[in-house]
């Protein structure tokens, strides 16, 4: 099983080009479903071998995104074994995937932004790397990988732009506020020395030296959300989507948003005017005189 995986993980890597997180969950999924069929070749795996698989999941509470995301894991694995030679049809063309609602994710709004950042006490280094890591995160609307691994190579503030390398290694050039630049620009003095040399590059770094991890950012934007008195449910991608639908209200056009974020198809961008237009039609039902 170890050989099948790391071979999947291989193709997903270099000729799919996916970032290391989706490389990760789809492994994740195949993994437990070779488990699930210890002793079954993948090509003695069939399509009702799979709905039985799947309808276990269900039945634990598995969520229809998550539904959705391990239906695509498995299809991914078995189109690999097609190209392989070992199966000679895919398992999962018969199975429906689970119908998804339009998601709108959580989002801040301009002022609960700035109670967040403004609560972090910039008196200590931490804090200082701290209130550049939240500036970071929605004035340029970076994904919480992109934020960990960003190199002070890459930041160039005499012209006010960040080059960024997102999922598949692809780059792209996301300008630079004035805040933001203020913030990394005031940490910098107190950057802790780097453990490495390989570390010397990469702009947020613990106080041991080493880059931050995820969790490490996810924790830091729930402490300061609690400190701000915020009681949404956010993590560091909320910040994201505060900057994209932000700059969407604020009347930007729909390619430039997507060029930043790093979308592929503008349809994943698209989801950003949904969240405004559900934002004015609350605001009319709170104050329609029929409501």
């Amino acid at each position: 099983m170890d050989r099948i995986l790391e071979d999947f993980r291989n193709y997903l890597r270099i000729e799919r080009g996916m970032s290391p997180n989706t490389v990760a969950s789809y492994c994740r999924d195949v993994r437990g479903m070779l488990e699930a069929f210890q002793g079954y070749l993948p090509r003695e795996i069939k399509t009702e071998n799979l709905e039985r698989y799947l309808s276990g999941r269900i039945a634990s509470g598995l969520s229809k995104r998550s539904q959705a995301r391990l239906l695509s894991s498995l299809r991914a694995f078995f189109n690999w074994c097609i190209e392989e030679g070992d199966v000679k049809e895919n398992p999962c063309d018969r199975i429906d995937a689970p119908k998804l609602g339009k998601y709108l994710p959580a989002v801040l709004s301009v002022e609960e932004v700035d109670a967040i950042i403004s609560s972090v006490d910039t008196r200590t280094a931490t804090g200082l790397r701290n209130r550049a890591i939240l500036e970071v995160l929605y004035g340029c609307g970076l994904r919480v990988s992109e934020c960990t691994g960003l190199l002070i190579s890459h930041i160039h503030f005499d012209e006010g732009y960040v080059d960024v390398v997102g999922k598949g290694d692809k780059q792209r050039v996301i300008p630079l506020g004035e805040m933001a630049a203020d913030a990394v620009r005031n940490y910098l003095p107190v950057r802790p020395e780097p453990a490495a040399r390989t570390f010397e590059d990469i702009l947020f770094l613990n106080r041991s030296g080493r880059p931050l991890s995820r969790v490490s950012v996810f924790n830091l934007v729930k402490d300061q959300a609690m400190a701000a008195g915020i009681q949404k449910e956010i993590s560091p991608h909320t910040f994201r989507h505060s900057f994209a639908t932000h700059l969407i209200e604020g009347g930007a056009d729909l390619r430039i948003v997507q060029e930043m974020l790093g979308h592929e198809s503008i349809l994943t961008t698209e989801i950003y005017t949904q969240i405004d237009s559900s934002t004015w039609q609350a605001a009319v039902l709170e104050h329609h005189p029929r409501k």
